[in-house]
């Protein structure tokens, strides 16, 4: 499994962007994938994560109502689309495979991790 996540940039608070986390190597369709960001001088902290039928999330209650996990296991792609973007929500933001099917917002269960891709919003 090989992860790389796109669609960072910089935006207006209100604003919208939707990132994508694609998997360059084998399929993941049977994994959890999550979404992680990490602030400036902060730690990482769990954002969102579907299981591998796309069935199930969960969200961070920071996110929940704004932000939507989504995936197309035929493109091997999982998106997050942002709404409602607020500067708090800049940061660097990473895609991981968990190692078991079922969403989870434990850090300690992605084996895979990709590069991130920095969202930064404006006040």
């Amino acid at each position: 499994v090989q992860l790389q996540a796109s669609g960072g940039g910089l935006v207006q608070a209100g604003d919208f962007l939707r990132l994508s986390c694609a998997n360059s190597r084998r399929t993941f369709s049977n994994n959890a994938v999550g979404w992680f960001r990490q602030a400036p001088g902060k730690e990482r902290e769990f954002v969102a994560s579907i299981n591998w039928r796309g069935d199930s999330t969960l969200y961070s209650d920071s996110v929940k109502g704004r932000f939507t996990i989504s995936r197309d296991n035929a493109k091997s792609t999982v998106y997050l689309q942002m709404n409602s973007l607020q500067p708090d929500d800049t940061a660097a933001y990473s895609c991981a495979a968990a190692r078991s099917s079922l969403a989870t917002t434990s850090r300690s269960s992605y084996a895979y991790w990709g590069q991130g891709t920095l969202v930064t919003v404006s006040s």
